[in-house]
């Protein structure tokens, strides 16, 4: 089994009580020390300077503030989104907040409920992550592709090769001489590009 990932916390909370209860509480085997910071400028700021992998929201005064935060958050980043608000609120913003990709608690919470929220946040930030390596994957694949395509043509133009023989020449070539297709289709238009 791998060893866990230590996942990286900012949380935007006024109230030192629950900031310490926090600490208190988080699994030291999952998070590194929170960043904490008290109003939503600071945190701005603070998303400029760091990455984090999850932002908490605790909902204080400024409720409007706070929501506007994660919703510019959620825009903004690729963190996992937890915002804490009042009873009263939370029929209002669940629904329109888990569609923007805000995970919504209401508070009072317990630890327990805060917690299993952290996880799930957590889970769906992870399953960002590996959609984001494969479409980059992909997107890699793509750019190879069109490289190779265009070496290809070149070779075609250039050398008068059938389209069969540019590709082969090409698979052949960089296997000589131990280096990708890309490598080789970069070197092929830049020297096409300098005559």
């Amino acid at each position: 089994m791998s060893q866990p990932i230590i996942h990286r916390l900012l949380v935007v909370s006024p109230a030192q009580r629950f900031n310490e209860m926090l600490v208190s509480r988080l699994p030291a085997s999952r998070f590194a020390s929170p960043v904490f910071v008290k109003d939503a400028s600071d945190a701005r700021r603070r998303i400029i300077e760091e990455s984090f992998d999850v932002i908490l929201i605790n909902t204080a005064a400024n409720e409007e503030s706070s929501i506007q935060l994660a919703l510019d958050m959620a825009d903004r980043t690729a963190c996992g989104i937890l915002l804490l608000v009042r009873q009263e609120q939370f029929i209002h913003l669940e629904s329109q907040l888990t569609e923007r990709g805000v995970y919504v608690v209401a508070k009072p919470t317990t630890t327990q409920v805060l917690l299993q929220a952290l996880q799930f946040v957590l889970a769906t930030r992870e399953r960002l992550k590996r959609l984001e390596q494969k479409n980059a994957t992909i997107e890699e694949k793509m750019q190879e592709i069109r490289l190779v395509n265009q070496a290809k043509w070149l070779l075609i133009e250039n050398r008068g090769m059938s389209e069969a023989s540019a590709h082969r020449y090409i698979e052949k070539k960089a296997m000589d001489q131990c280096i990708t297709r890309k490598t080789l289709a970069i070197m092929i238009i830049k020297q096409y590009k300098e005559e």
